[in-house]
């Protein structure tokens, strides 16, 4: 009996070992199933995000323009996409992510792909999926900037300002934020790109709509030409959203589930939030004000998407749809600068609501911090470095382009349309 129990010891371990799945014994990291559904949702958001340009923002663009400049707005956004894809692959990448020397400036160890290990059997996220999805964010972000001065602004001036932009500007905020730079040194909250985005490119589109000046026709001529696009281009933004912040959490888990569900939280309470402003202030609500504020929404719970639950998502859509609302149409007007489309009262304003309310409404489960004071500190000190850097050097690159070639069109042009003097097509 005491040799058949001895058999028996010896048996159940085996069986135990038999019968027990794997990953039970052993957790050696995630499963071959498991990465390639990570990489499926990588893949899938890299196309959202280039969702958001081309069609999104060139549709709400394009639709906000007047009939006779359609096209150049479209241009500007297609064309755009082509010029920061070539610069972010050739050097802005490395820019962004390559080890630096200073807290400022990332290197280029990876300048024209040097360095990169294309591993067709690596495990993880490969290294191309990682470029054309960040290249995504560098793409959007300059497109966005064209809002501000569409329907003044010379073609190709527009292509060398977003080319140099694009490395100048863009590229070292990124590094700073999410390449290891000071920012992410001070420990600053952007999940998904609150600060690299949204404020960048806003800040850029205030400073470009004062350097490159009003337009010239008559206020009342500047009636948008088609509405349909509008709203089109904005449900566009709105799906292809998901890409943006769910995408962030890089991979098909728990992060990316709780970053999609705020992200629809804020953009709809942003939206609702701006039409009953601007409904009982002027008595009517409208499709441009549903549509902007849903954008402000989608905007300010950018930086905050991966770090808060649904009820901070739920008050920053409230605050960023009336903060958005307030400094498009009474701070804008107040001022007189001519930011065609609102990049800096949506992007800029809602950027920085949502930064700032970020520290306010972390969880520390999510974000590894506590929320308060001193988180909001950093907050600020980041959306001030961005601010500076990017004011500073959009007005250089722009004067410099402005003294060498010329920013604006003749007043002949602008008033005529650009589509026909400068691309030689009309839209019937």
């Amino acid at each position: 009996m005491l040799k058949n129990l001895k058999s028996s010891s010896l048996l159940l371990p085996l069986l135990i070992l038999v019968l027990t799945p794997l990953g039970v014994l052993a957790d050696d990291g995630p499963t071959p199933g498991q990465i390639a559904g990570d990489n499926a949702w990588m893949l899938t958001s890299t196309c959202l995000v280039l969702l958001m340009t081309i069609p999104g923002v060139a549709l709400f663009y394009g639709g906000l323009s007047r009939k006779q400049n359609v096209l150049s707005t479209l241009m500007h956004v297609f064309a755009g996409t082509c010029v920061v894809t070539i610069t972010w692959c050739v050097i802005g990448y490395s820019i962004a992510y390559s080890e630096g020397t200073t807290p400022y400036y990332g290197g280029l160890a990876n300048f024209m792909f040097a360095g990169f290990e294309f591993d067709p059997e690596g495990a993880g996220l490969p290294v191309g999926v990682d470029v054309v999805f960040q290249a995504t964010f560098a793409i959007i972000t300059t497109a966005l900037i064209a809002g501000s001065f569409a329907e003044r602004i010379k073609f190709s001036s527009t292509l060398i300002f977003m080319a140099i932009w694009s490395v100048v500007v863009y590229a070292p905020i990124c590094y700073w934020v999410w390449g290891g730079g000071i920012l992410s040194e001070k420990g600053i909250l952007d999940f998904a790109g609150g600060t690299v985005v949204h404020i960048n490119c806003g800040i850029a589109g205030l400073v470009a709509a004062i350097v490159v000046g009003k337009r010239t026709v008559a206020s009342y001529k500047y009636a948008p030409h088609n509405l349909i696009y509008t709203i089109v281009g904005a449900s566009l933004l709105w799906v292809g959203w998901f890409g943006f912040n769910a995408g962030s959490a890089y991979g098909a888990n728990e992060g990316a589930g709780m970053a999609m569900l705020v992200t629809q939280i804020a953009a709809a309470a942003s939206a609702l939030s701006w039409m009953l402003i601007e409904w009982f202030t002027k008595g009517k609500p409208t499709v441009i004000g549903l549509t902007g504020g849903a954008v402000a929404g989608l905007v300010a719970i950018t930086p905050a998407s991966g770090f808060v639950y649904p009820m901070g998502a739920l008050v920053i859509g409230i605050v960023a749809g009336a903060a958005c609302w307030f400094f498009s149409t009474v701070v804008k007007k107040s001022l007189g600068y001519d930011d065609s489309y609102d990049v800096f009262g949506i992007h800029g304003v809602g950027g920085i609501v949502g930064a700032l309310l970020t520290g306010l409404f972390c969880v520390p489960i999510l974000a590894g911090v506590e929320p308060g004071m001193e988180q909001l500190g950093i907050q600020f000190f980041g959306i001030l470095m961005t601010i500076g850097w990017c004011g500073f050097a959009t007005f250089v690159i722009l004067k410099v382009i402005d003294m060498t070639i010329g920013l604006r069109v003749s007043n002949k042009v602008e008033q005529e349309g650009l589509d026909v003097n400068l691309h030689g097509e009309i839209v019937d």
